[in-house]
């Protein structure tokens, strides 16, 4: 079949970016040609991502599939090299249903429509990229270029701060990409042989000291986009001036971004190096999970608060990627994808409740439930998500992650007992805020001042839809996870396998059996991290 050779990834990466160029030349005089044409737009490359996953994408195969690789600059052996597998292949599939979905949101843009759809698009291909291609280089240059329509949409169409929240965007993910490129040269130039392919890199036979600085330079350009503290700074200032969109492109996918490299670069090309940092993965996991959850407690400004929110869901991700279990890290996984749905669904909401109070200080909301029923109902079953409620992505995601870690035999018993409780804590204080912002805005005295000078009309079925269009997976998940763990099974199969047979201990031993609770034996309880890191 002439579609089995077709370029699917070339053309779902540059579709968006090459018809977000006509934009410009569209007569359009108050921004519904444009509007609808970049909805049109991100409604076929999302269409075409699930027919080539649908018809081309085998499960049961670890290794990369619909794979493409042209000579760019044959001298440096640079090539436009693009292909998925179980780690990439999900969150494809979510950038593009995110993406669509918060065109779809953007609808009352009226402020320079055509930029700003423009860059939507842009972003569309960028961030699909990021995820599919295959070369260090090419991989660098698309993470940055991401970075710029994110800088001009905050910059522009943000709030009163804006200017400042861009800044900060671009300075920290910026700043920190530079360790990308650093990191790429140097493993390229490592060796006899100079080339900028994954999978080159990977099969290198690096020095150990070698790799840990490399790994070192990865993990600061990727706990910034993670994030993880303190390198978290500049998302909540971030959210608190975007636009639901954009809020659903960062709580979305970009936070996705972090993690993806973490896994397919850190533990998948310097699996050596992964074994002496994986304890501080761990730790600094914990640590955003109960720091950004205290630091939600304090906030006042509705955005900010489910900043924080998203910062400790996401502490979930680096324990699972350090759990050396398969269950850990599928869990991981999982995670990012459940993350990235239930976030870009508590943002949208953010958006929805502030273009109807013109206000995000809980102090000054109060009492709108009865005028906002439908936003209520909408709000109250997106926060049971976060809260990891059974029957929802969330609870099974962060139950893989406890259980994974928890029997994982990389690790002593009181280093694990300590770390599952300690994240247990987070997970308690996770209902307590969230239930506790629902009341201040939704019951309680209402506020009479507003109330009288603004008009709470309820929710509309554009966003009624959206948020229903959210929905559907994250319960689907949570009812039946293998929908989505089917995808990569056999990817964090092969990967934990290999991660173990960097450490000599692990490797002497079968897999940990993560969804088997035996009792735990005397010969783990002796390490207090890693039991023997390789020599």
């Amino acid at each position: 079949m002439l579609t089995a050779n077709f370029p699917w990834l070339t053309f779902i990466i540059l579709f968006p970016i090459v018809a977000s160029l006509f934009i410009p030349f569209l007569p359009d005089k108050d921004g519904r040609t444009v509007r609808w044409f970049a909805l049109i737009v991100g409604l076929i490359d999302f269409a075409v991502i699930v027919y080539a996953f649908y018809n081309y994408y085998d499960f049961s195969s670890p290794d990369l599939q619909l794979v493409e690789s042209y000579s760019w600059i044959a001298q440096l052996d640079l090539r436009w090299s693009v292909g998925v597998d179980g780690l990439s292949m999900p969150l494809v599939i979510l950038t593009g249903f995110i993406t669509t979905l918060a065109i779809l949101a953007a609808w009352p843009v009226t402020l320079k429509p055509r930029l700003f759809y423009f860059l939507m698009l842009a972003m569309y291909g960028g961030q699909i990229a990021v995820f599919a291609v295959q070369d260090m280089i090419v991989f660098f240059l698309a993470w940055e270029l991401e970075l710029i329509p994110v800088y001009l949409l905050l910059a522009i169409w943000g709030g009163k701060k804006r200017q400042y929240a861009a800044t900060k965007f671009i300075l920290y993910t910026a700043g920190s990409s530079l360790f990308i490129l650093v990191a790429g040269l140097a493993m390229a130039f490592y060796g006899d042989t100079v080339t900028f392919d994954m999978r080159s890199l990977a099969a290198k036979d690096m020095a150990l000291n070698f790799q840990l600085w490399i790994y070192a330079a990865l993990l600061l350009a990727y706990a910034v986009k993670l994030p993880i503290i303190p390198l978290h700074t500049w998302l909540p200032d971030a959210h608190g001036e975007a636009t639901a969109p954009v809020h659903m492109l960062l709580a979305g996918i970009l936070l996705k971004m972090g993690g993806y490299a973490l896994i397919r670069m850190n533990a998948g090309m310097l699996p050596d190096a992964h074994a002496y940092f994986a304890p501080a993965l761990v730790i600094l996991g914990v640590v955003n999970i109960i720091y950004a959850a205290l630091t939600s407690f304090a906030q006042r400004n509705l955005k900010r608060k489910i900043a924080y929110s998203s910062i400790s869901h996401m502490g979930f991700v680096t324990i699972g990627i350090a759990s050396f279990t398969d269950l850990g890290l599928s869990g991981a996984l999982l995670q990012m994808v459940s993350h990235g749905l239930i976030g870009a669904s508590l943002f949208f909401l953010v958006g929805a409740t502030y273009d109807r109070t013109h206000t995000l200080m809980l102090d000054e909301m109060g009492g709108v439930g009865q005028k906002m029923k439908k936003i209520f109902a909408m709000w109250t079953v997106c926060s049971l998500a976060s809260l990891a409620l059974p029957g929802m992505s969330g609870f099974v995601a962060e139950l893989m992650v406890f259980v994974g870690f928890a029997t994982s035999d990389a690790y002593s018993l009181p280093f694990r007992v300590i770390v599952v409780l300690l994240a247990a804590v987070g997970v308690i204080l996770t209902p307590i805020y969230l239930l506790s912002n629902l009341r201040e805005i939704f019951y309680g005295p209402e506020n009479k001042e507003l109330t009288s000078h603004e008009v709470l009309v309820d929710a509309e079925p554009r966003e009624v839809f959206i948020i229903s269009a959210l929905l559907v997976p994250i319960i689907g998940i949570g009812f039946y996870p293998k929908l989505l763990t089917q995808i990569y099974d056999a990817k964090t199969i092969q990967l934990t396998e290999q991660l173990r047979a960097s450490v000599p201990s692990l490797a002497a031993k079968a897999p940990a059996k993560a969804v088997s609770l035996q009792p735990f034996s005397a010969e783990f309880i002796q390490a207090p991290a890693i039991v023997h890191l390789p020599e």
